[in-house]
């Protein structure tokens, strides 16, 4: 769990990235700015506040209520999920922000130091992957990460879908 240093630095890093001040967030959220600012200076713990809060602050900083409450609740939602919430960034921020956003936030190594393995590597493999799309070098700090492999192979749960009825395992073959 991040500390309340922790969280006051990820506020000062979104209201920095957004180029947002703590009374023009509390005036676009509708969140009374004692709580902006009681938050900003880890007076309150995002845990404590309220969905309608979290989901008016997340909103006006854009991002999703996970990423704003990730590192103050140790919530691990399903891998679909997750990937679905990943593509729905890129598409939202569009490449070039969520590589920065992705890099700056380590997002990354701190996934894969809570051995969370699967939710790391999908995050590497599409900052990877969108590198590559804008030629771009990869950044080497994951080197050690790019390394690492499942022990057990994770499949899309439409190729499951597929093996169910008939117990057949050609399509994760092919996949």
């Amino acid at each position: 769990m991040m500390t309340k240093d922790g969280e006051k630095m990820k506020m000062d890093r979104l209201l920095e990235q957004r180029d947002l001040t703590k009374y023009r967030l509390s005036k676009i959220s509708g969140v009374p700015y004692t709580t902006v600012n009681e938050i900003c200076n880890g007076k309150v713990k995002i845990e404590k506040c309220t969905a309608d809060t979290v989901y008016r602050l997340s909103k006006a900083l854009g991002v999703t209520m996970e990423t704003f409450i990730e590192d103050a609740v140790e919530y691990r939602s399903g891998f679909e999920t997750f990937k679905s919430n990943v593509c729905h960034r890129v598409h939202d921020m569009g490449d070039m922000d969520f590589i920065i956003d992705t890099l700056e936030s380590d997002s990354i190594r701190k996934y894969y130091d809570k051995q969370w393995y699967p939710e790391s590597l999908y995050l590497l493999a599409m900052v990877d992957y969108l590198s590559r799309e804008n030629d771009l070098p990869l950044c080497e700090d994951y080197n050690d990460i790019r390394a690492a492999r499942l022990q057990t192979t994770i499949y899309p749960s439409g190729i499951l879908a597929l093996c169910a009825p008939q117990k057949a395992s050609g399509p994760r073959k092919k996949a």
